[in-house]
């Protein structure tokens, strides 16, 4: 028995690795790299972080929250049929080639999945299982559950995670002014463990798995499971407002969980959930753009000190431990408001500069440092400069 069993995961893993989508989200965040660097160097004439940071993020952050997952789903013994999962496969991948990474919400990959298989008429579900292997067989309690369990892994996320390296970038507000502007695109792949019905081993526990048909054989299916979230940030910073997304993120996904366990005895609350979450997941996005849209701009030019926007990545500014948001009031002892005057400040002292700065809660700190031949000649701190041209540069 013991043998199977590792037998039986070893598929799971090779199966894992021959993924399509496992593959197709190496090009698309690359893809997203490469349009994210564009959008940098117009800003500010340097990329900020390289090309591959969105495959590295994509493919290391899930990773434990998806172990974590698998677990509960094995030790629940959740189960889906094969046909449901590469019709799931199927909708990320469409909406992955939109760009449109708010749509990979579990929300909305397994909420268009729910709804595919539900309004497909019985003659119709028999002809795709040729395919789509047991699609009508799916349970809409286990379906519910699942993306109950994935909402609320998704915010977790969002709030631990969607805020590092977020990108900067300059846009013109509508009084024609540049102000400062940072965007999270990010990707998470989740390994994810599957019971499939149809496979060679038989549970020896009578209750296992619970959410299916009992005593059905199944298989161990491992399978790399994307999740996708999109926040522009411009009236506030970045790590408080994409938090507050992923706060209402988990209860959106505790809510889904509740309503779909209940489905368990009452079966129209699976679809009752499935909604909610599709609604409640595209709702938290809007009143998240609306109150942005709304609120002051944060990173814009002040008439004293210069907003921080972005640090790049190995400069003596990042070593010096500056944070985007906080305010440069002084360098080498001189106050300064423009590009041109941290500059003039920084050849008072070739070898060594001194910062005074202002910090999120409004007190002063000091940041000071020497300074390397063969370092970068800048000190690498991205601000909006208002200028004749309207351009930005690297200081």
């Amino acid at each position: 028995m013991i043998e199977n069993w590792l037998l039986e995961l070893l598929w799971a893993v090779g199966r894992f690795f021959i993924h399509p989508l496992f593959y197709l989200f190496f090009l698309l965040t690359l893809a997203y790299g490469y349009f994210r660097v564009k959008r940098e160097r117009r800003s500010f004439h340097t990329r900020v972080r390289d090309l591959y940071d969105e495959m590295k993020f994509t493919y290391t952050k899930g990773i434990l929250a998806g172990l974590i997952l698998s677990i509960i789903l094995f030790a629940v013994g959740l189960s889906l049929p094969f046909g449901a999962i590469v019709l799931c496969a199927i909708v990320t991948a469409v909406i992955g080639f939109t760009f449109q990474l708010r749509w990979l919400s579990a929300a909305f990959t397994i909420g268009l999945t729910f709804f595919a298989i539900s309004i497909l008429p019985m003659e119709s579900a028999e002809k795709f299982d040729s395919f789509l292997i047991g699609l009508s067989e799916t349970n809409f309690t286990s379906l519910s559950i699942l993306a109950g369990l994935l909402i609320l892994t998704e915010g977790v996320l969002i709030f631990r995670t969607a805020h590092q390296h977020t990108s900067p970038y300059i846009k013109t507000s509508t009084r024609g002014l540049p102000i400062g502007t940072h965007e999270a695109n990010r990707t998470w792949m989740l390994p994810l463990l599957f019971l499939v019905p149809g496979g060679d081993l038989t549970s020896t526990l009578s209750w296992w798995p619970v959410l299916s048909i009992g005593g059905q054989p199944f298989l161990l299916l491992l399978i790399p499971f994307f999740l996708g979230f999109h926040q522009r940030v411009q009236g506030s910073m970045p790590l408080e407002s994409i938090k507050v997304t992923g706060k209402r993120v988990v209860w959106l996904g505790v809510m889904t969980l509740l309503i779909a366990v209940s489905s368990i005895w009452f079966t129209p609350a699976a679809f009752i959930g499935m909604f909610i979450a599709m609604i409640g997941r595209e709702f938290i996005t809007i009143r998240q753009r609306i109150n942005d849209d709304s609120a002051a701009f944060y990173f814009s030019k002040r008439d004293h000190g210069l907003m921080i926007l972005g640090i790049l990545p190995q400069s003596p500014a990042e070593k010096m431990g500056l944070q985007v948001g906080e305010m440069v009031m002084k360098v080498n002892g001189y106050s300064v408001k423009s590009v041109e005057e941290l500059y003039q400040a920084l050849q008072k002292n070739s070898a060594f500069c001194k910062l005074e700065i202002i910090d999120f809660n409004g007190e002063i700190r000091f940041a000071q440092r020497a300074l390397y031949d063969g370092e970068h000649h800048e000190l690498g701190i991205l601000f909006v400069e208002d200028d004749k041209k309207w351009e930005t540069e690297a200081v």
